[in-house]
C-alpha cells in the first residue's frame, strides 16, 4: 500500500531536478502515468491510420484529432469541480477505468471489422473524455504527494514524461500498426491503463475531514469561476498562457511542413525533428530546478519565451537541418519551462479547495490558445508560406516576453494558502438550518478621519477577498449622521454558504481583518449583525408571533466575520 508522505511545509528547495521522485507515491504514479499516456499516444496513431483506410476524406482524418482534443475544452471546468469536491484519487481511478473499457471495446469492434469512421470519432472522444477527468485530478494531486517546496520540480516531471510519451508513441505507434494493424495499437493503449488503476488502487492519500456538505456541481463550477476571475495572479497566468499556446502552437502545427518545405526532407526528417523537440523537452525539464534557483518565475518565463521566439524565427529562416535541430531543441525546453511555470503559478496561487478547478480553467484557456494558434498557423502557410507563419509566431512569442513587463508572474514562494480555521459558527437565537437564507451580513466600524484613506484602501482588498470567497452584493457605507462610523454590508444565498464563504479565509488574508480591527476605534470590536431576508405576510389568526415570524437581527458583537 502506497502511503502519503507528508513533510514540513518549509523544507528547502530541491537541489535536485529528480528530488521528487524521492517520493514513493509520485514516483509510482509518474511511471504508470507515462505508460498511460504512451498508450494513449499509440492509439491515436492506431485511429489516425485506420482512418485513412476507410474514409476517404482528408477532413475525416483531421477530425481524429479534433475528437481528441474537443473534450478537453468541453469538460475541463466541469472535471474540475469533480476533483476539488470528490476524491482525487477515485476521480482519476474512474477515469482509467472508464477508458480501460472504452478502449477495450474499441479494441473488439476493431478486430471484427465492426468499425465505421463515425464510430472510431466516437469511441475516440469517449476516451477523450476520460482523459479530460483525469486531468485535473492529477495535476492537483501532485500537491498531494510532494511538500510545496518540490511543487515546482513535480510539475516539471511531469511535462517530461508527457513529452519523453511524445517523443516516442508515435514512432512506436507506427510500428505497432505496420507489424499488427490498429487494432494492435488499441489494445496495447487498452493494456497501457491496467498499471495506473493498480497503483492508484494501492494509495491512500491523508484527507482532510470534509465538516461541510459537498457542493452541487453547478455552484462548484460558479464558485471556481468567480475565485479565478477575483484572482490577479491567476488571471495574469491565464492571459500569459493564452498568448503563449497561440505562439507556441507554431512549431508543432508547421513541424511537418518545415520538414517538408523547408528542408526538403520527408517522414524520417519529421521524425527526426520531432524527437529532437522532445530531447529538449526532457533537457528543460532537467534543468528546471538549477534555472529555477537562479531565476524567479518571471525571470525563467522571460528568458523562456524569448527562447522559443529565437527558435522559431531561426526554424522559419533556415535551409539546414542541423541548425533546425538545434532550434528544436531549444524549442522543446522553452516549451516544458514555461508552461510549468505557468503552472506552478497557478498551482502555489490557489488553495487547495479550489486548486483543480483553476488548474482546469488555465489548461481551457492555454489548450484553447494552442487550438486557435494552430488553425492560426495553417490558414497564413497556407497563403504566405511557412516561413512566414514561422516569423509570425516569433512576434507573438516576444509579445508574450513583453507582457511580462505590464503582468509579470506573482512570486508566490512566501504564500501560505492554509485555512485560517479561526472562524466559529455563531450561535443563533433564531433557528436557522443550511438553507436558510439569504443571509444579509453588516460590519459597523468607527474610523477616525486620518484614516479613512487607509481604511478604504484595505476595504478595497477586503471587497475583493469577500467576492472572491463566494459573498454576493457587497458594499461599503457611511453614514449621513455620524460620519466615524462605517458599515461593510453583503449577502450570502444560505447560511451553509455564509459557512463555507467563512471558512474558505487562508492565513494570507488574515492581515487585512487584523488591520481593520486596529483601525477601528469604537468600543470593543466591530459590531457583526447577521440577518435572515424575509418577506412581509400576514400571520393567521390566533397565532403568536415569535422571534421566529420576526427574524430579529442575529447579533454577536463578539465574533468578527
Amino acid at each position: 500500500m502506497l502511503q502519503a508522505t507528508t513533510a514540513p511545509a518549509d523544507d528547502p528547495p530541491p537541489v535536485s531536478a529528480l528530488a521528487p521522485f524521492h517520493f514513493p507515491v509520485f514516483r509510482s504514479i509518474w511511471f504508470a502515468s507515462v505508460l498511460s499516456n504512451l498508450g494513449g499516444l499509440i492509439q491515436t496513431v492506431g485511429a489516425s491510420w485506420m482512418m485513412t483506410s476507410i474514409a476517404d476524406s482528408a477532413h475525416m482524418v483531421a477530425l481524429v484529432q479534433t475528437s481528441v482534443a474537443l473534450p478537453i475544452v468541453l469538460l475541463s471546468l466541469f472535471a474540475g469541480a469533480m476533483a476539488d469536491n470528490l476524491d482525487r484519487r477515485k476521480v482519476m481511478l474512474g477515469a482509467q477505468i472508464y477508458m480501460l473499457i472504452v478502449s477495450t471495446a474499441l479494441t473488439v469492434c476493431a478486430y471484427f471489422g465492426l468499425i465505421t469512421p463515425w464510430l472510431l470519432l466516437v469511441f475516440t472522444f469517449l476516451i477523450g473524455c476520460g482523459a479530460a477527468f483525469n486531468g485535473p485530478a492529477w495535476q492537483a494531486s501532485v500537491g498531494d504527494m510532494v511538500p510545496r517546496a518540490h511543487l515546482p520540480g513535480a510539475v516539471a516531471i511531469n511535462s517530461m514524461g508527457f513529452n519523453i510519451a511524445r517523443s516516442v508513441g508515435p514512432a512506436i505507434g507506427g510500428a505497432i500498426v505496420a507489424a499488427a494493424g490498429a487494432a494492435a495499437a488499441f489494445a496495447v493503449n487498452a493494456a497501457s491503463y491496467i498499471s495506473l488503476i493498480v497503483v492508484l488502487q494501492r494509495w491512500r492519500p491523508v484527507r482532510p475531514p470534509q465538516l461541510l456538505p459537498r457542493e452541487t456541481l453547478g455552484i462548484a463550477v460558479a464558485a471556481g469561476i468567480r475565485y479565478v476571475s477575483m484572482s490577479p495572479a491567476i488571471r495574469r497566468v491565464l492571459a500569459r498562457g493564452t498568448v503563449f499556446g497561440i505562439g507556441a502552437s507554431s512549431v508543432m502545427a508547421l513541424l511537418p511542413l518545415v520538414a517538408k518545405d523547408l528542408l526538403a526532407g520527408g517522414p524520417l526528417t519529421y521524425g527526426v525533428l520531432l524527437g529532437a523537440f522532445g530531447v529538449g523537452a526532457v533537457g528543460g525539464a532537467l534543468s528546471s530546478a538549477r534555472l529555477r534557483q537562479r531565476l524567479a518565475s518571471e525571470g525563467l518565463a522571460k528568458v523562456a519565451c524569448l527562447a522559443f521566439a529565437i527558435a522559431a524565427a531561426i526554424s522559419g529562416l533556415s535551409h539546414q537541418l542541423w541548425l533546425t535541430l538545434l532550434m528544436m531543441l531549444i524549442a522543446g525546453a522553452a516549451w516544458v519551462l514555461t508552461l510549468s511555470t505557468l503552472n506552478v503559478s497557478v498551482q502555489l496561487s490557489t488553495p487547495r479547495w479550489v486548486v483543480a478547478r483553476a488548474l482546469s480553467i488555465y489548461q481551457v484557456t492555454t489548450f484553447g490558445g494552442m487550438a486557435a494558434g494552430s488553425w492560426l498557423w495553417g490558414i497564413i502557410s497556407a497563403s504566405d508560406g511557412v516561413r512566414l507563419a514561422l516569423l509570425a509566431a516569433a512576434l507573438v512569442m516576444l509579445i508574450c516576453t513583453a507582457m511580462g513587463y505590464r503582468l509579470p508572474l506573482a512570486e508566490t514562494t512566501d504564500l501560505n494558502l492554509d485555512p485560517l480555521r479561526r472562524w466559529q459558527e455563531p450561535a443563533t437565537s433564531v433557528a436557522v438550518e443550511p438553507r436558510t437564507g439569504p443571509v444579509v451580513v453588516t460590519i459597523e466600524y468607527r474610523i477616525r478621519d486620518e484614516d479613512v484613506l487607509e481604511f478604504l484602501a484595505t476595504m478595497a482588498e477586503r471587497r475583493r477577498i469577500r467576492k472572491r470567497d463566494g459573498a454576493m452584493n457587497w458594499m461599503l457605507l457611511r453614514d449621513l449622521n455620524e460620519p466615524d462610523v462605517w458599515m461593510e454590508r453583503y449577502t450570502t444565498p444560505t447560511w451553509l454558504e455564509y459557512i463555507r464563504h467563512n471558512n474558505r479565509m487562508t492565513q494570507d488574508d488574515a492581515n487585512i481583518p487584523q488591520r481593520l480591527r486596529e483601525l477601528h476605534q469604537g468600543p470593543g470590536l466591530p459590531v457583526v449583525r447577521r440577518l435572515i431576508e424575509r418577506q412581509t405576510a400576514a400571520l393567521p389568526a390566533g397565532h403568536i408571533s415569535t422571534p421566529h415570524d420576526l427574524a430579529e437581527p442575529l447579533t454577536d458583537p463578539s465574533r468578527s466575520s
